[in-house]
């Protein structure tokens, strides 16, 4: 038998995941029974989160991909943004609290210490000398990076996600005493947040584990690409001094982070403690909390 994964075209790589696996039952290195057990559970994770509306029709984002938005409305999106990103480091702080192993208290410390300005550290990477549309493009080498780890890297303040958002909103007229505090936040983002904490950093492994598969294959579906497409054409036509960095970076990270989600499942998968019922639970309440901020979004 060789279970076919129905998927679109932006989630390859979880079809190539579903070969791969198919290729270490043919050659033993999994038991067919387990293959096959993993690649119905492969299937119904596609169904459940790939292929949930706010992955597949973002109607807010599809319309920012426009790039025909007001001024005033960038300075909300920006506004609500921050207040998101600020609220994440409190979930981020959670779930490394709530870990369930050593290994994966020091994946979510990767995380939150990127966060707050530790540029990952990758000592095979040299370090490149790029021109001023290059750093805009990708960021300045010395403040980012999107392979390595916090373990010998620099903490910088100025390599604080938060800090990009400041530089970013400052050609709006938005300053530091604008963003980031949840008294700022709609009642749609101010639930979204909360549900952050609630679900994403979850005591119970099973739905945290979910949250964080269902965030990063989102985040990787082309949302980013989309608001970059939209802040591309408003820079060009209205703010020429807006930096996209903030942007453009996490476009480029989330890429490598949906294959790595993959991987870590069928860790997980196989492991006596781990139930599909919650995994599924979470992550699906977790693409829900994100469709109420985008949908909100939209209606504002």
């Amino acid at each position: 038998m060789h279970t076919q994964i129905e998927i679109n075209s932006n989630n390859q790589s979880i079809a190539a995941f579903a070969e791969s696996i198919n290729t270490k039952k043919h050659s033993g290195k999994l038991s067919e029974s387990k293959a096959e057990e993993f690649l119905d559970f492969l299937q119904e994770v596609n169904q459940e989160f790939l292929q949930h509306s706010i992955v597949t029709n973002n109607l807010y984002t599809y319309w920012f991909q426009q790039g025909g938005f007001s001024l005033k409305h960038l300075r909300h999106f920006t506004v609500q943004f921050s207040v998101f990103s600020n609220q994440f480091l409190v979930a981020q702080l959670k779930k490394m609290i709530n870990a369930d192993s050593l290994e994966a208290m020091r994946s979510a410390k990767e995380i939150l210490a990127n966060e707050i300005g530790v540029v990952f550290y990758n000592k095979a990477k040299k370090k490149q000398k790029l021109n001023a549309e290059e750093i805009e493009k990708e960021g300045d080498p010395e403040l980012v990076s999107i392979s390595g780890s916090i373990d010998g890297g620099t903490f910088r303040f100025t390599a604080a996600h938060f800090e990009w958002l400041l530089s970013f909103a400052k050609p709006l007229g938005l300053g530091f005493g604008d963003m980031g505090k949840l008294s700022y936040a709609t009642d749609s983002t101010k639930f979204f947040c909360e549900e952050l904490c609630r679900i994403y950093a979850s005591e119970d492994a099973n739905i945290a584990a979910g949250a964080s598969f269902a965030i990063e294959n989102w985040a990787a579906a082309g949302f980013w690409q989309q608001l970059v497409d939209g802040l591309t054409i408003f820079k060009k036509t209205q703010v020429p001094e807006l930096h996209l960095a903030f942007f453009t970076w996490h476009n480029r990270l989330e890429a490598q982070h949906a294959h790595s989600t993959l991987k870590e499942l069928e860790e997980i998968f196989f492991k006596p403690n781990f139930d599909k019922e919650k995994f599924l639970i979470g992550g699906i309440a977790m693409l829900n909390a994100l469709s109420i901020f985008w949908n909100g979004m939209f209606e504002d």
